[in-house]
């Protein structure tokens, strides 16, 4: 029996190849012609109101083609969610519609988002903050620190009371957490991930992540502290135009006569701890999800991050210059807010009509309470 089909199939075969030159040579046959498979649709696609139609009517044409449904999600349109909309807003809500954000093309809201993330704060905030240290680095390596021109007297003056340096050193402190732990977050995908392995670097921004989050409160409160502990001083003053327009004298070598605090100093104050500082700690408390009353959405937390992104990059490019001259640009500088005292001669080379003033007796030399007397000092 098996010989017999064998047999058979092999002369099918014989007969099919047989009839190939003679189709070959049959010039009636029809050619075969090359078509886009687009323009040739399904017969329900030509049914009036095909593209209006909701994904329950395609699939009773068209089984599994669930069309219209992807393109409701991707228009934004919530879907069904069992969680209560006063909790979760969006919670139907797989892809966000379309929008702009500045530095975006027109694309759904968390890709433009992400565009302005990593095409502009990302590169942009990262070459702001290199071209400043970079600036403070060439300016120290050619000018060095502002030394002392006279000779230290021996007599002191009280610059900061312990209240006012306890303020400025818990914001420090914070700060600096702030800021190294928003650079690894930010940057460290680039330059330390590579070096480190992604285990470690895992386990590092995770711990960074929770200490940012643990700082942010501290800096917030401390930040309204040093506000108001220093605003009186830093208010605008006659002369503070003329210590601008000569860059306070860092050039010429001769400073120009200032009160307590100088020009570049109530800018740092106004731009840096009172603008910046408000920006920051209210994008950061929305990102933390602590401000009562607003609605949580993502593009909710995508504009909050963009501008939290920008305001501290421009706070710490501005407080670096602030540090600088608060460590080694300035010599007794950082003894100053460590003792909370400096040298007559320092006061008057750095802050000459602040010394003028206390010469005057218009202010204290020392503001501080004496040792077990409970009375300030005068000199």
């Amino acid at each position: 029996m098996s010989r017999f089909i064998t047999t058979y199939l092999l002369a099918a075969l014989l007969g099919v190849f047989a009839q190939v030159p003679a189709r070959a040579q049959d010039k009636s046959a029809p050619a075969v012609q090359s078509a886009n498979i687009m323009d040739f649709k399904p017969d329900a696609s030509q049914a009036p109101g095909y593209a209006e139609q909701t994904n329950g009517e395609r699939a009773k044409v068209q089984p599994g083609n669930n069309a219209p449904m992807w393109r409701d999600v991707g228009k934004g349109v919530a879907g069904y969610s069992s969680l209560p909309v006063r909790q979760a807003p969006e919670a139907g809500v797989l892809i966000q519609p379309f929008v702009e954000y500045p530095g975006s093309r027109l694309t759904n809201a968390g890709e433009a988002w992400r565009q302005v993330r990593n095409n502009w704060i990302i590169p942009y905030g990262g070459s702001l903050l290199f071209i400043v240290a970079l600036a403070i680095a060439i300016f120290y390596w050619r000018k060095g620190a502002i030394r002392l021109h006279g000779t230290p007297t021996g007599r002191e003056i009280e610059r900061f009371t312990p209240f006012e340096r306890s303020a400025h050193w818990s914001n420090a402190i914070a700060f600096v957490v702030l800021a190294v732990s928003g650079l690894v977050m930010a940057f460290g995908k680039f330059i330390l991930q590579p070096v480190i392995g992604d285990t470690l670097f895992g386990w590092l921004t995770y711990a960074l992540k929770n200490a940012h989050n643990f700082a942010g409160p501290l800096f917030a409160v401390s930040l309204v502290v040093v506000f108001f502990t220093f605003v009186k001083d830093n208010m605008p003053a006659k002369g503070d135009l003329v210590w601008l327009l000569k860059g306070g004298g860092i050039l010429s070598g001769k400073e120009v006569p200032s009160h307590r605090f100088n020009a570049g100093e109530k800018i740092v104050f106004w731009g840096g701890v009172f603008l910046l500082g408000a920006v920051v700690v209210a994008s950061g408390f929305v990102l933390d999800k602590i401000v009562p009353g607003l609605i949580y959405e993502r593009s909710t937390m995508q504009m909050a991050n963009m501008v939290h992104g920008v305001a501290t990059v421009l706070m710490m490019a501005m407080f670096m210059g602030h540090i600088y001259i608060g460590t080694i640009g300035m010599e007794g500088a950082y003894s100053a807010m460590r003792t909370g005292y400096v040298d007559e001669t320092w006061a008057k080379e750095h802050h000459e009509l602040w010394h003028a003033d206390i010469q005057a007796g218009k202010i204290p030399a020392h503001r501080s309470p004496e040792p077990g007397s409970g009375k300030t000092a005068h000199a």
